[in-house]
């Protein structure tokens, strides 16, 4: 396989396919990347979601039905939990687009978001200025843009965006990483023709006990699930379904999109979808398997 790996959004990707991608391929990626960057990244000064939490109006996106669709259905089953309006309350703990890590008081989301933003399919309207959050589910979205996009690839392709996969041809073994020891894995899955996406409070963790997995209602982070997993078709649900799973609502969210899952809680315990494909073990390395790092 060959390999190329850069990085972009704030991570590391990696996409393997069974023969050197063209340069027009590599030119396609790069500006699907960009495009929905320069959309949906808070962390710019000069993207459209930043644009609408200065000002309110209008972001001109084909990703808006999709995504806030998918937001409408998280919120519902994590009872406000999982809101596209907690980037404040993100900022307020520290993690803001200077990425200053200096936490202060923190600060619960609007819970009437869908007040204050609506969407068709072509764009995003905030009524108000309204900072957008798409860190439950873009990333995973956007793995599969670029899916879409090596779509005249033929043979075998893998596309990793640090930890958010997806695989079209032959099955990818990949390792479920310990959340408190990278070395180790708690299982090993074989993916083919799905996605794998993951989420840890071990990643994207700074000061004391803080993390970038909030509870929208109260701004603080969960304290009671270190690491999810979920496995589906397309990415962006696999993501969605990582999230929602730090709360109550998520088994009942993965049962209804028909996703398949395994969670970790913070003192080791391990639970588990009744379809789940994953090969469970909480000791060894997962020897030969693919690394998954989490998001």
């Amino acid at each position: 396989m060959a390999r190329w790996r850069f990085d972009a959004i704030g991570t590391g990707w990696e996409i393997e396919t069974s023969a050197e991608l063209t340069d027009a391929d590599r030119r396609a990626v790069t500006a699907e990347i960009e495009r929905f960057d320069r959309e949906w990244s808070r962390f710019r000064d000069d993207s459209d979601v930043t644009r609408l939490g200065r000002e309110g109006g209008e972001l001109v996106s084909p990703d808006a039905r999709v995504m806030l669709d998918a937001y409408r259905a998280l919120s519902a089953a994590t009872d406000g939990a999982v809101n596209p309006l907690v980037a404040d309350s993100l900022s307020a703990l520290g993690y803001d687009p200077g990425y200053s890590l200096i936490a202060g008081e923190h600060l619960s989301a609007p819970a009437a978001w869908e007040e204050r933003v609506s969407w068709t399919d072509a764009a995003a309207t905030a009524s108000v200025p309204a900072l957008l959050d798409v860190g439950a589910l873009g990333k995973g979205r956007l793995v599969d843009l670029i899916m879409t996009v090596l779509s005249g690839v033929p043979g075998d392709v893998v596309v990793d965006a640090g930890g958010d996969i997806r695989v079209r041809g032959s099955a990818a073994r990949i390792g479920l990483e310990h959340p408190f020891d990278a070395r180790k894995a708690i299982g090993v899955v074989l993916v083919q023709d799905g996605a794998l996406c993951a989420s840890a409070i071990n990643r994207r963790a700074w000061g004391s006990g803080l993390h970038h997995v909030l509870d929208a209602r109260t701004g603080l982070p969960v304290r009671t699930w270190a690491a999810t997993w979920a496995f589906a078709p397309e990415a962006m649900r696999a993501d969605a379904v990582s999230t929602a799973l730090f709360f109550d609502g998520g088994p009942a969210l993965a049962a209804m999109w028909g996703v398949e899952w395994v969670r970790m809680t913070t003192d080791g315990r391990v639970e588990r979808s009744t379809g789940c494909p994953a090969e469970l073990f909480l000791t060894g390395s997962g020897r030969g398997a693919r690394p998954q790092n989490q998001n």
